[in-house]
């Protein structure tokens, strides 16, 4: 998986050092069932009595997919209690992005969608809207328990956006989603502007992986740089640019315009 070489200083390294979790034998059953929970469920604590029993079991029989038990536990009445109740109908939907898709929204037009599925087929066709996807279907199939896609910028359909916006999203391996106390959406301003959140490191000694950072940095970003209209050869490479904290949003916005690729952005 290709990601970050200083993802440690971005709260993400558990994403850098661990494979997507698949079932592949019966052997596989517990380990997708735990890390289904921690994905779906925002890295919230489940009590042994929350637990889906019956999916569960149906799942270790191999007479559901992970999809379905991903499905289970997103149309369950413990996610509703968790994520639907206590937020903001687009908070709900920010968090749907990114405990089954594994990232943040893109743009406004994809929260307007999801908020109209919601108000108009119902809260069972919201959460089907993101697992009967192609995107979906693409990124994990029926076996491979969702992840967060983002922190690997060069995977299939990744936008240079997505990077900073799951970071808006994501608050470290050690904290929860309920835990940060949002009940509005996070992504309003940035979303309804199609701007950028600036990325930077945690704040020292932060245990959450809190999103922090001062003007002093410098990051190096690794692009494969687009093919140039004049040139006859179809031709990309990989260069690397060095930018100052307060220009690294403009820059990746630059360079996703322009069709380039972003490998990687490492603090210098």
């Amino acid at each position: 998986m290709a990601g970050l070489q200083e993802a440690g200083k971005l709260g993400i390294s558990a994403f850098e050092e661990t494979e997507p979790v698949e079932l592949r034998t019966p052997e596989d059953a517990q380990a997708v069932i735990l890390a289904a929970y921690r994905q779906v469920l925002g890295n919230e604590y489940l009590m042994q009595s929350e637990r889906l029993v019956g999916p569960e079991s149906l799942l270790t029989q191999g007479n559901i997919s992970v999809r379905d038990f991903v499905r289970a536990i997103a149309q369950s009445e413990l996610y509703r209690q968790k994520f639907l109740y206590p937020n903001f109908h687009v908070r709900f939907i920010e968090l749907n992005f990114k405990h089954l898709l594994g990232r943040a929204p893109y743009d406004q037009s994809e929260i307007a969608y999801h908020l109209d599925v919601y108000t108009s087929q119902g809260y069972e066709a919201e959460i089907d809207s993101y697992l009967a996807s192609d995107e979906y279907q693409q990124s994990f199939g029926n076996n491979v328990v969702p992840y967060h896609r983002d922190f690997q910028v060069d995977h299939p359909g990744s936008r240079a956006i997505g990077f900073s916006r799951l970071l808006q999203l994501y608050r470290g391996y050690a904290n929860s989603d309920r835990s940060q106390g949002q009940k509005q959406p996070k992504l309003t301003w940035e979303v309804a502007r199609n701007l950028a959140t600036p990325i930077s490191a945690p704040a020292s000694g932060s245990l959450s992986g809190a999103v922090g950072g001062s003007r002093g940095d410098v990051y190096r970003i690794r692009l494969l740089k687009a093919a140039s209209s004049n040139s006859a050869v179809v031709r990309r490479t990989v260069t690397e640019v060095v930018v100052a904290y307060d220009q690294l949003t403009n820059k990746l916005q630059q360079l996703n315009r322009s069709g380039s690729k972003v490998l990687s952005v490492t603090s210098v």
